[in-house]
C-alpha cells in the first residue's frame, strides 16, 4: 500500500455531495446575521454558541441547527452562508459541489421559499466566477414533517425549478421511514428531479432498502449502516449505488466512538462507491478537507489507492454530464502524479 501525504490529500480536486448549506453557518456569521437583522439568540457569545455544539444523537444537534438558521431571513444572508462555504471550500480543492437546503425550516419562520432560492442562486453563479467552483442545489424535504408538506413545498419552488436538480430528504431518520414520502418523490421523478435520500446513519439498513425500492433513489445520503445486511452491500455494489459519507458526522453524531472504529474502508474493499463529505461543517467539527485529513490518519489502512478513488466516486456519483467529469478525472490524474513524484523525491523543487 503506498500512503499519502496530508499535503497530498488536501490537493486533490474532489466534488463534495452531501453539504447542508444551512449547517455550514459558522457561528461567527451567525451572530453578525442576528445583528443585522435584529434577532435575539439564546447565547451571549460566538464561544457559548460553541460550546453548545456537543451533541448525543442526531436529534440533539437538530435541535441548535434550527435554532442558528432563525438568523435567516433575507436574499443577501443566504447569499452570505454561501458565499462563506464556497470561499471555504475553494481552499480545499473543491471543484464542485451539490447543496442541500432546507426550505421548509425557512418557509415555517414566513421566508418565501424564492429568498432562499434566489440568495443561494446568486451565491453560486459568484462562486463560478470567482473560484471556478461548479455547483447545483437539491431540495430537500424534512422528514419529521409530513408528506403533505413536502408537497406543499414541491409546488412552491416549482417556479424555480431551473434552479434546482433534484431532491433529498433530510432531518430526523428514525421513526420517519423513506416510505413515508413515496408519493411525493414519485411526483418529483415524473418531473424530471433527481432524487436522493438520508438512510442508514442512525436508521437501519431497512431504510435504505425502503430508498432504494420505494423512494428509488440514485445515492444514499450517508449509508454505512449497510455494512450489517450482506445482501444490502451485493446490491450497492452491483449497482453503483453512491453513498455520500460523512466521516466527522458519524463520529460527532455518534455513529461510531472513534474514527478509528469507522467502516469506511470495509464499505471501499465490498466496491461500494462512496465518498467523503462535510455533512454540516460548521457543526461537526471541519470541512472536506478536515474529514478527509481525519478519515486518513484514524485509518491507516487507507492509503493512495483509496484516496484515488474516493475522488473519482466523487466525480462519478455527481449528476454533470460526462464531459465534465473527464475533465476532472484528467485534473485528479495530473495532482496525483506530481504529488507523488514529490513524495518519492524524483520531482525538483
Amino acid at each position: 500500500m503506498t500512503t499519502v501525504s496530508p499535503a497530498l490529500l488536501c490537493a486533490l480536486p474532489k466534488a463534495e455531495l452531501h453539504i447542508h448549506i444551512e449547517g455550514s453557518l459558522e457561528p461567527e456569521l451567525i451572530f453578525a446575521l442576528a445583528q443585522r437583522n435584529g434577532v435575539a439568540l439564546p447565547y451571549d457569545s460566538v464561544e457559548a454558541l460553541r460550546a453548545a455544539y456537543a451533541f448525543t444523537d442526531l436529534q440533539s444537534f437538530l435541535d441548535i441547527y434550527y435554532a442558528g438558521a432563525s438568523v435567516l431571513l433575507k436574499e443577501q444572508d443566504f447569499f452570505d452562508m454561501a458565499m462563506a462555504y464556497f470561499e471555504r471550500a475553494a481552499q480545499d480543492n473543491v471543484v464542485h459541489a451539490e447543496l442541500f437546503f432546507d426550505p421548509q425550516t425557512h418557509t415555517e419562520r414566513g421566508v418565501p421559499i424564492g429568498v432562499v432560492i434566489e440568495g443561494l442562486t446568486r451565491a453560486r453563479r459568484e462562486a463560478q466566477a470567482r473560484w471556478g467552483i461548479s455547483s447545483a442545489l437539491i431540495l430537500c424535504f424534512l422528514r419529521h414533517l409530513s408528506q403533505a408538506s413536502a408537497f406543499e413545498t414541491l409546488e412552491a419552488a416549482l417556479p424555480w425549478r431551473d434552479h434546482f436538480i433534484g431532491v433529498g430528504l433530510d432531518s430526523s431518520e428514525l421513526g420517519h421511514p423513506p416510505e413515508k414520502f413515496a408519493e411525493v418523490f414519485a411526483r418529483c421523478r415524473e418531473l424530471g428531479l433527481h432524487v436522493v435520500a438520508h438512510a442508514g446513519e442512525e436508521g437501519p439498513p431497512a431504510y435504505i432498502w425502503s430508498a432504494l425500492e420505494v423512494l428509488k433513489v440514485e445515492r444514499i445520503d450517508h449509508g454505512v449502516r449497510a455494512i450489517e445486511d450482506a445482501a444490502l452491500m451485493q446490491r450497492l455494489a452491483a449497482e453503483r449505488v453512491p453513498l455520500t459519507v460523512c466521516p466527522l458526522s458519524n463520529v460527532k453524531l455518534c455513529v461510531y466512538p472513534h474514527m478509528s472504529q469507522h467502516q469506511l474502508p470495509a464499505l471501499l474493499a465490498a466496491g461500494l462507491a462512496c465518498t467523503i463529505n462535510s455533512d454540516d461543517p460548521a457543526y461537526f467539527g471541519g470541512t472536506m478537507n478536515a474529514n478527509w485529513l481525519a478519515t486518513f490518519e484514524a485509518l491507516p489502512q487507507l492509503g493512495l489507492a483509496e484516496a484515488r478513488k474516493l475522488a473519482l466516486n466523487s466525480f462519478e456519483a455527481s449528476f454533470v454530464d460526462e464531459a465534465t467529469k473527464a475533465g476532472w478525472r484528467r485534473k485528479l490524474e495530473e495532482v496525483l502524479a506530481i504529488g507523488v513524484e514529490v513524495v518519492n523525491g524524483t520531482k525538483p523543487g
